[in-house]
């Protein structure tokens, strides 16, 4: 989700990586959710994205909300 909100912000992973202060491959590790990312760095991602810790955190959750099943609908089961 973090990738999406960079590329509808215009940045390459490059550019952005630079803005933020953090290695590209950081940047590509956590965009690929195979890093958590701390509150620090998450506070220097939402300023290079120019949105407040709270609008990032709200982007992100938007973006990642579960998505609802035919079958939860119906009360049947997933295997």
């Amino acid at each position: 989700m973090m990738r999406r909100l960079r590329l509808e912000k215009g940045f390459s992973q490059e550019e952005f990586s630079f803005r933020v202060g953090l290695h590209q491959t950081y940047v590509s590790s956590l965009e690929r959710g195979e890093r958590n990312v701390t509150i620090g760095t998450a506070s220097r991602i939402a300023e290079a994205m120019d949105l407040t810790l709270s609008e990032f955190f709200a982007t992100m959750e938007k973006k990642t909300e579960p998505t609802e099943h035919p079958e939860d609908r119906q009360g049947g089961s997933r295997s």
